[in-house]
């Protein structure tokens, strides 16, 4: 896991936010599609949810590095 840390603060802020987005943005919409039913909403309104959730991560890095 240290690697991956390592790995990940060597490389520039664009790669980080891509490499974020890469990760992040298919879980967050898979996880929104696949839980909406239970939570009773279309489950396209779901991946678009957890879309926004998942950019939650990315935005907190981006305030990180300003800082």
């Amino acid at each position: 896991m240290r690697s991956l840390s390592r790995w990940f603060d060597s490389k520039s802020f664009s790669v980080q936010i891509l490499v974020l987005a890469l990760v992040l943005d298919p879980i967050g919409f898979a996880s929104g599609y696949l839980l909406a039913p239970s939570l009773g909403v279309a489950p396209l309104m779901g991946g678009v949810y957890g879309l926004v959730v998942a950019s939650f991560p990315m935005s907190w890095h981006v305030m990180r590095q300003s800082a």
